[in-house]
């Protein structure tokens, strides 16, 4: 006989709900309450801006963790993808050559995590702890501890410039949620993608190269960490050593609360982009009331428990 709380709760309209929507009303509403300004026009578009981000490296974490996988290092090798575009424009005053270093140091730590997951059969946690550890070592030597400054105006407008009266990052983030929603639900390497953490044996069994096929997600995310670089060091009008260290749990929790699991392949990358628009809207409205950063972490850390508990709320599927 069916648990008859169980079937309640699944027909119930929470059921259909998911939890990071419920998490943004409730976070929005409190925030609208409680910190002055918060629903202002220029407030709610720094929003959309500094969450873009995020936005670049939580898009490709989707497909990370939708092959079962993880990538702990993504956060140093964005800082380490920054610091080399500073230096080179810095060095060159070349916006083109900055960005070309920036993507292959990118691609080269996303292949690199790619090959030993997929080659070497490293778990993913502790192949990108490792590589995490030597993207913030590298950072730090090649700065020497120090802030890369002297960027020129061209790196400038990608964080300040507008095209259309839209601003530069929020075009940039439109551009990358479509290029990547189209790859996954338009493309047969999309197709393959589920099928890397849900059912590789048939994938093998059809002939597809899941190694390569792993160490391709790896490489685009590594990629999209080079792109980041450019909006952060424009941001920050600078090349920091430590710039984006941590961001790795924002991303990831970004893709827990928009309901992707670490299991089986299954993932939502529209949910992904509501999950950063909530760890945006969490942290801005805790800056606005003056919360200390590590206050934030915390914080991050029970939005995911909150919006994963609603998700539970549904009952089996």
């Amino acid at each position: 006989m069916p648990d008859l709380a169980t079937a309640s709760t699944a027909n119930s309209p929470i059921a259909t709900i998911p939890g990071v929507a419920v998490v943004l009303v409730l976070l929005s509403a409190l925030f609208a309450t409680v910190a002055p300004g918060f629903l202002s026009a220029a407030n709610l578009s720094n929003v959309l801006m500094q969450s873009t981000i995020l936005l670049m490296i939580a898009l490709p974490m989707t497909l990370i963790i939708m092959t079962e996988g993880l990538d702990l290092s993504v956060g140093a090798v964005l800082t380490l993808a920054s610091v080399v575009l500073a230096l080179t424009v810095v060095a060159t005053g070349s916006f083109i050559l900055g960005l070309a270093t920036a993507l292959a140091v990118g691609l080269a730590f996303g292949v690199l995590n790619g090959i030993l997951v997929a080659w070497m059969a490293i778990p993913p946690f502790v192949a990108t702890l490792g590589t995490l550890g030597v993207a913030q070592g590298l950072a730090l030597i090649v700065s020497d501890g120090q802030s890369v400054v002297g960027v020129p105006p061209s790196i400038l407008f990608i964080y300040s410039g507008k095209v259309s009266g839209v601003p530069m990052p929020i075009v940039l983030g439109g551009a990358a949620y479509l290029f990547f929603h189209v790859l996954l639900y338009h493309t047969r390497f999309g197709t393959y993608v589920p099928a890397l953490g849900g059912n590789r044996e048939a994938l093998k069994l059809a002939g597809v190269p899941d190694r390569g096929m792993l160490i391709a997600v790896y490489g685009l995310g590594g990629i999209m960490a080079g792109v980041a670089a450019m909006l952060l060091t424009a941001r920050m009008n600078a090349g920091h050593p430590t710039a984006a260290l941590g961001m790795e749990f924002d991303a990831i929790a970004a893709v827990a609360v928009g309901g992707t699991s670490f299991e089986r392949g299954n993932g939502w990358l529209f949910g992904t982009l509501l999950g950063v628009f909530a760890v945006g809207i969490l942290r801005n409205g805790l800056n606005l009331m003056a919360v200390p950063s590590s206050a934030q972490v915390a914080c991050i850390g029970v939005l995911v428990i909150l919006a994963l508990y609603i998700d539970s709320l549904r009952g089996p599927s």
